[in-house]
């Protein structure tokens, strides 16, 4: 089984301030990289304790390290998604200087929407894998 799933549900995830603990919603929930809420229609991947990337994230992601073989992460970095101190190639958000996507990660959750049947989700032209 894999660490992370495609989220169909609430289960832990990043959430917007104040967010009230008794009474989660979807919109509550955010991607770690844009934080951008998560809506029926955007799909979003959750790794280790609830860290989430949305498909839009992921999408840049991909293109970057994955094809353009493009590496932003700070040495010695921390995915936000396993959580893991990883010396391979990883994408930085532009946004949140926290939020760092390892290779890997990039990979096995690309795979996992791409093969998703709840989404329309496929990985960017040019991806072999």
């Amino acid at each position: 089984m894999l660490w992370f799933d495609v989220v169909a549900r609430y289960t832990g995830g990043m959430r917007k301030p104040g967010t009230d603990e008794d009474n989660v919603q979807m919109s509550d929930v955010i991607c770690d990289f844009c934080h951008s809420e998560w809506v029926e229609d955007e799909p979003m991947v959750e790794g280790h304790h609830g860290s989430c990337i949305c498909g839009k994230c992921l999408m840049v992601a991909y293109t970057d390290v994955i094809l353009s073989k493009t590496n932003t992460a700070p040495e010695g970095y921390k995915c936000t998604l396993c959580l893991e101190h990883r010396d391979d190639p990883a994408w930085q958000s532009p946004m949140y200087d926290e939020a760092v996507v390892c290779r890997r990660c990039i990979k096995q959750a690309s795979g996992a929407l791409h093969k998703s049947k709840d989404f329309d989700w496929t990985k960017p032209p040019g991806a072999h894998d």
